[in-house]
């Protein structure tokens, strides 16, 4: 017996009505439903449920792209035993309780020791949980702020990016800090201040951001930005190094 076709007036219906998830397995479930004799409420129940999960899917989709994750790295690959990070600490992180309660996370420490990968797998986690991330280098925002000071939209800017649950500024301290890019630093930390959840990636401890940026807006920062925050310190070689020397960082040649 041949499966039952969707009737041209039902699909244009469904495509009207932008449910393209029910509407791609509609012939499959129709013809399961004639076979195992469903009733005409399951019937609408499995389309209803595809629609809904494929809905989800496209949405975590586009959030991991609007995300602009560095990487794509996720606690699946995440070794937490080889993090310095005392394993208490990372399981309270990755329960996300603090984003809930628009806590802040400062992760510092040397080069290599897991911080930005331990970042990007929470905002990983974030994204999954059905809340949006916001992630900048701080560079990129230093490229921001001259982007918008030109036509002053910079605060139209900034608002858009607190819309994020987490916004989450990578690389703060490896690089010599321009005007435009300490600036960016404290508009995300000012606006999303008690609103949102800011983590920060940084090789200095924000004690000493004044290295970095005059000392008045380095005060200014680091206030809003550790009055409710989690400090996470790193410590130990680079991992990255370790692997190197151990010819694990490429794949043998033949």
């Amino acid at each position: 017996m041949n499966a039952p076709t969707l009737p041209v007036d039902v699909e244009q219906l469904m495509r009207q009505l932008r449910l393209p998830h029910a509407r791609a397995v509609a012939d499959e479930v129709l013809a399961t439903a004639r076979a195992q004799r469903w009733d005409p409420a399951e019937v609408v129940k499995a389309l209803l449920t595809e629609e809904a999960a494929g809905r989800a899917r496209s949405m975590l989709t586009t959030r991991r792209k609007a995300a602009r994750f560095p990487t794509g790295k996720t606690f699946d690959v995440w070794d937490e035993t080889a993090s310095s990070i005392p394993l208490p600490t990372q399981h309270a992180l990755r329960t996300l309780e603090w984003v809930g309660r628009r806590e802040n996370l400062v992760v510092c420490g040397p080069a290599g020791t897991g911080k930005t990968f331990f970042l990007e797998a929470l905002g990983h986690n974030v994204i999954e949980s059905g809340m949006p991330v916001a992630w900048f280098t701080l560079e990129q925002l230093g490229v921001l702020v001259r982007a918008h000071r030109a036509d002053d939209s910079l605060g139209k800017a900034v608002a858009k990016i607190v819309r994020a649950e987490l916004v989450i500024i990578d690389d703060v301290g490896l690089l010599p800090v321009g005007a435009d890019a300490a600036e960016g630093l404290y508009r995300i930390v000012e606006a999303a201040y008690e609103r949102r959840s800011v983590a920060i990636c940084s090789n200095l401890h924000p004690s000493g951001f004044d290295e970095l940026m005059p000392k008045t807006l380095a005060t200014a920062t680091v206030d809003r930005l550790l009055h409710h925050a989690h400090l996470c310190q790193t410590s130990g070689d680079s991992v990255r190094l370790a692997q190197a020397l151990h010819g694990q960082g490429v794949k043998a040649l033949n």
